[in-house]
């Protein structure tokens, strides 16, 4: 059995209220820091402790706090992304909902070691019974006197709160979601400026995201080195993953990182095999923008070593034999998952959550979509398939923020890896099968006899 830090106490009855939460060590952490920690000390313990950021990218958390510019007179900001809109993730949710005091522990700790008098949690709008839990415990936690003025009674003050989303995607991407946050359209900033210099309000900010700063709470508690002496590498720590898809136990798994995927897949620790006795097909890691995987390369690298539960490991070789860890949305496809339909479901989303700022993003993932249709309905040709890779390729890194990549990888991966699926696909006329299937589901047989 795995250790687990975060989820440690989620099965128990009533933790998501201050008391409950108390009684199991809550608030210990920050009772130590702002009793006998400065705000220096508690980076320097998040750098050691290695914790990279959970939300997608894994850059690492010291590094980021530590570029947080300090100018005289000016306010600093930590804001908690809890957009979490990838598909196939909603580990923070599960966080939330469970222990939410776990991510308020976390905010007061994070704003006290940057020096923020004001923070947020920015939440998506599809979560708003999530929110208002979130704000119960914001009341108590102001009710005892753990937010607001004279924390306490350490001299540090601090106002938290949650604002609700409208439910876009590109609101993930952390100055979108500034920019929603001050009330404007959500669009990605051009960057540099980074938010550590300009961020919300034109002032430096911090945003991470909600298990980043979860974490944050026993790092301060154990120390920076007892938290780097989990996992391998330079993968520290714990890790919650959201598994679903064709599994016999679906749900959020907290592991220590470095466990082999396949124990991860197939022991009843975990995942507990694929459902109905099929075979493995192949794996999308880290939420539906990283590269999918099939069985030979999703269980060992290109090397032929097992593949571990890792930034490191899921992403060695590259995107021709690797992928990410990402934000940990782990979805498993059994043998009889169509590459194609599902990469349609892809490509469907990307294009409708597109800002339509950037004209390769805005106009590349429309006609990914309108090719994947074609190809869907029977009118696809081997050309298509070319046409697919080469619009993909004019999308990556041609864009303002990493959705472009988000909509050009999962097409890249899948073309790479199962081209033949596609080409047999449109030689085949698995169409007419599916249509038929339709109008059978749906009384109209008539129509195609």
């Amino acid at each position: 059995m795995g250790k687990k830090i975060l989820l440690a106490n989620d099965h128990i009855e009533g933790i998501r209220f201050l008391d409950t939460y108390r009684k199991h060590g809550g608030y210990a952490s920050l009772e130590k820091a702002l009793k006998s920690m400065t705000p220096e000390q508690i980076v320097e313990e998040v750098k050691t402790s290695g914790l990279r950021g959970r939300g997608g990218a894994g850059f690492p958390t010291g590094m980021k706090w530590s570029f947080l510019a300090k100018p005289e007179g000016v306010p600093r900001y930590v804001v908690c992304n809890a957009d979490e809109s990838e598909p196939g993730t909603f580990k923070d949710r599960y966080l939330m909902e469970r222990i939410p005091h776990l991510l308020i522990e976390g905010m007061i700790l994070s704003s006290y070691a940057l020096g923020a008098k004001t923070s947020y949690i920015y939440i998506r709008g599809e979560y708003f019974y999530v929110a208002r839990i979130l704000e119960q415990a914001i009341d108590e936690a102001y009710a005892a006197g753990l937010l607001g003025k004279n924390i306490l009674n350490s001299g540090f003050d601090l106002d938290l709160y949650v604002q609700i989303g409208a439910g876009a995607y590109i609101c993930g991407e952390e100055t979108a979601l500034l920019e929603s946050l001050e009330g404007k359209r959500g669009n990605p900033r051009i960057k540099p400026p980074f938010p550590a210099i300009a961020g919300l309000y034109g002032c430096p900010t911090v945003v991470n995201n909600v298990e980043t700063i979860a974490a944050v709470v026993p790092i301060v508690n154990e120390g920076g080195a007892a938290y780097a002496a989990i996992g391998v590498g330079n993968s520290k720590g714990t890790k919650l993953i959201s598994a679903s898809g064709h599994i016999n136990k679906p749900g959020v798994y907290e592991i220590e990182l470095g466990v082999p995927v396949e124990e991860f897949i197939y022991s009843d620790e975990y995942c507990g095999g694929i459902r109905n006795g099929k075979k493995l097909k192949a794996v999308v890691a880290g939420g539906s923008s990283v590269p999918i995987l099939p069985t030979e390369l999703i269980l060992n690298t290109a090397a032929g070593e097992p593949r571990l539960m890792s930034y490191e490991s899921l992403g060695d070789g590259g995107f021709a034999t690797g992928t990410m860890l990402g934000s940990g949305g782990f979805i498993v496809m059994d043998e009889d998952t169509s590459i194609v339909k599902n990469l349609y479901t892809f490509a469907r989303f990307y294009h409708h959550e597109s800002c339509g700022q950037c004209s390769p993003c805005r106009e590349g993932t429309g006609w990914m979509e309108k090719i994947l249709h074609k190809i869907l309905h029977g009118h696809g040709t081997l050309a298509d398939v070319d046409l697919l890779w080469d619009i993909q390729s004019k999308i990556e890194g041609k864009t303002i923020c990493p959705l472009g990549e988000a909509a050009a990888w999962p097409v890249a991966a899948a073309i790479r890896h199962f081209r033949k699926e596609f080409e047999d696909f449109i030689r085949n006329g698995e169409h007419v099968n599916d249509v038929k299937h339709y109008y059978r589901l749906n009384n109209l047989t008539a129509l195609i006899n």
